[in-house]
């Protein structure tokens, strides 16, 4: 996972959604004008469906020209620091909901005249508002659902996931569609702290204490979470030796036909659109009850932009266009922040994946990323870090959530 968490306002009742409307026209100046935007939400397979929106807008908007960069998730949000600190970030930038607290206290986002705000689903617009005013607009919001490739659960005479399937189920079937001769693994589930706060639901746990200034992941039911991510590797999924846990190697495994089962999020979709196999999804599997996560991203305006008018245009445009609307709804680019009835029926009439029902099903029962205060990156790196050396056999996986615990109640308490 890659992408952000929407906790504000919760994510149930899609039929609430609104259709959207297009972004009106900016205040226009002496000649062209060329708007920088820095995306990491289009990488991995969907930089075209960008810039089939780019274009709309252009065409709409002809003295407006985006120049557009896309980096990888994992590099994003440091280079999007370091351009901070230096003064050459872009002029329309992406966020998440992770990241979005610490660009508005920082004074690096413009305050947005926002030309249609009831077009925006009233949760997500203000997850990125600041005492009524709005930093950044919902670009996106998704879930993260199981893969699974039907060719190889038919071949080896197993039943296809279902929304009953439990941890149990899905390990049965990841050790019947591991086959170390062909190369063949049965699982993928990536080891880090998005992955970790949902297994901790799924089994009945919680990463924080109720008043949210300590982890409460250090117990019988955290650890058997975290055994359910580490005991994966080198069994039923590859090793880090092995490739595992770098960018996009669950989505290219799984695309060399070479993987049974992958946990990732609807963002994939485009990735897998010309997979030369039959593959569909379901809701992930739980043990004592089911979670999914859902994730949240948004554009936000740079306050040291010379454009501001225009770039707020195309932050408009890219979140609440029909053009936009439509572009998802056909790729499966994840979901959009706005919709109606009608659209998200067709949605789920599209072809591949077949189960699209299961987007919407995984929202009924969502794990929400822990938020705190302060501290809230080096909370998430250090779960990862501690998770990695559990994975890598350099420690044992109590050890790993108590050292876990200690470094990062000293530094959220």
């Amino acid at each position: 996972m890659k992408r952000s968490l929407l906790a504000a306002g919760g994510i149930v009742g899609v039929s609430a959604l609104l259709l959207s409307a297009c972004a009106s026209e900016p205040a226009s100046e002496d000649g062209p004008v060329t708007i920088t935007y820095s995306n990491f939400t289009s990488a991995g397979g969907n930089e075209d469906n960008l810039q089939t929106i780019v274009d709309a807008f252009e065409a709409e908007n002809p003295t407006i020209t985006v120049d557009i960069t896309t980096l990888p998730y994992g590099d994003y949000f440091t280079t999007l620091q370091t351009d901070l600190a230096a003064g050459t970030v872009a002029d329309v930038v992406d966020t998440n909901y992770d990241f979005f607290p610490q660009l508005a206290s920082s004074g690096s986002l413009a305050p947005l005249e926002v030309a249609n705000p009831e077009s925006y689903r009233e949760s997500l617009i203000d997850a990125y508002a600041v005492d009524g005013t709005s930093y950044g607009l919902p670009s996106s919001f998704s879930d993260v659902v199981l893969y699974y490739n039907a060719d190889l659960f038919d071949a080896a005479g197993l039943d296809y996931p279902t929304s009953d399937w439990t941890w149990a189920d899905e390990q049965a079937a990841a050790d019947a569609l591991t086959d170390s001769a062909s190369g063949t693994w049965g699982d993928h589930q990536p080891v880090s702290f998005y992955e970790f706060y949902k297994v901790l639901d799924q089994n009945g746990a919680s990463f924080l204490s109720d008043d949210g200034t300590s982890v409460a992941f250090n117990t019988p039911a955290g650890i058997e979470a975290a055994e359910w991510l580490t005991d994966k590797s080198g069994t039923v999924m590859p090793t880090i030796e092995e490739g595992q846990g770098t960018a996009d190697f669950d989505t290219n495994l799984f695309l060399e036909g070479k993987l049974g089962m992958m946990h990732s999020g609807i963002w994939v979709f485009g990735a897998l659109a010309d997979a030369p196999f039959t593959w569909d999804i379901a809701v992930e599997p739980g043990n004592t009850q089911q979670a999914s996560a859902v994730f949240s991203n948004a554009v936000g305006v740079s306050a040291a932009s010379d454009h501001i008018a225009e770039a707020t245009a195309f932050a408009e445009f890219l979140t609440s266009s029909q053009t936009m609307i439509d572009v998802r709804l056909d790729s499966g680019w994840e979901l959009p922040p706005t919709s109606d009835e009608d659209q998200l029926a067709v949605y789920l009439t599209k072809d591949t994946p077949a189960n699209r029902q299961a987007v919407f099903d995984s929202l009924d029962s969502i794990a929400l990323t822990p938020l705190v205060e302060n501290g809230q990156q080096e909370m998430q790196d250090i779960v990862t870090e501690e998770l990695i050396e559990a994975q890598a056999g350099r420690k044992s996986v109590a050890d790993a959530l108590a050292s876990a615990e200690e470094r990062i109640n000293a530094v959220i308490g």
